[in-house]
């Protein structure tokens, strides 16, 4: 499993949004999602589902999980 908080950033940054852009448009605070980016703290479940929705992705490629 590859390095959660580097996939969620990747997932931000390839689609040119800044982290207001995220936090705007998925209701989840900066600080939350800087956080996360960070590896400072793991999003819960909740959380992975509004940002895989929003990439239009599965929780596991959210979370660097191969299956």
């Amino acid at each position: 499993m590859k390095d959660y908080s580097a996939v969620i950033k990747n997932h931000r940054t390839i689609r040119n949004k800044t982290l207001l852009d995220v936090s705007k448009e998925t209701g989840i605070s900066v600080a939350n999602l800087s956080r996360w980016e960070s590896g400072k703290v793991q999003p819960n479940v909740i959380f992975c589902v509004k940002l895989a929705d929003y990439y239009n992705i599965s929780i596991d490629e959210l979370l660097g999980r191969k299956v």
